[in-house]
């Protein structure tokens, strides 16, 4: 038979009554709270035109082919570096080989490769892609936010948010008849940035025109971005 002490006893009723201590803490915390959620929205202007060209060549010799492809994006590389705050990038450049009916034998190879230019200024960008649309074709144009305007428009956004979370924070503890509340966490989240879509229904427009008129007309639009705050208040009773 085991006995023990009352002092043992009184150490372990202590003990025990201090671990049940963060049980009854994390109760306490979530008293009277409240989940809410918040979401604010804006029209941001498209301020970034960006337009993908390409050149495509067919040739029974592969080095010949690389040679006449290298020749035209060479050239229009050179045209678009003398045009300020254009900028350059070289896209995807691939070549695939051409077989005959039957598919046995390779009659030929075609090469095709890609230029990007991007721009803020759509004056200038739409004057320089009607230049290289002579030895070029268009392979899409669209137009996106730049990184400067997003956060600018981000920024303006959140503080509109963290207003619209309080106003509903207010609301529901007028409801409730708390005299007060405190934020116990919020969240940001935006959307509406997409990434650019070169638009075939442009791509076959340019592809129409003459080579004295290609120069695209130019209609950036807007696009609809959003905030959202999520959080949880806990609302101070009377």
């Amino acid at each position: 038979m085991h006995t023990f002490s009352r002092p043992a006893a009184l150490l372990a009723l202590s003990l025990g009554t201090l671990a049940s201590l963060p049980a009854l803490a994390a109760d306490e915390l979530h008293y009277n709270q409240i989940s809410l959620r918040a979401e604010v929205n804006k029209d941001v202007a498209r301020d970034l035109m960006i337009v993908t060209l390409y050149t495509e060549e067919q040739n029974t010799d592969p080095a010949k082919l690389a040679a006449a492809v290298s020749t035209t994006l060479n050239k229009a590389i050179g045209q678009a570096k003398q045009v300020k705050d254009i900028t350059l990038r070289q896209g995807s450049r691939s070549s695939y080989p051409i077989y005959d009916n039957k598919g046995g034998k390779i009659t030929g190879w075609r090469e095709r490769a890609e230029l990007r230019l991007e721009s803020a200024d759509f004056a200038a960008l739409s004057k320089l892609t009607g230049e290289l649309l002579t030895d070029m074709k268009m392979g899409g144009m669209d137009f996106a936010i730049s990184t400067a305007v997003r956060q600018s428009s981000e920024d303006a956004l959140l503080k509109d948010a963290v207003n619209a979370f309080k106003a509903r924070a207010q609301l529901a503890t007028d409801a409730l008849g708390g005299k007060g509340y405190k934020i116990v966490n919020l969240n940001f989240n935006t959307n509406g940035y997409p990434q650019p879509f070169m638009r075939p229904q442009m791509m076959m427009k340019a592809a129409s025109m003459d080579a004295e008129s290609v120069t695209p007309e130019v209609e950036a639009g807007t696009s609809q971005v959003s905030m959202t705050a999520d959080g949880a208040i806990e609302v101070l009773m009377q």
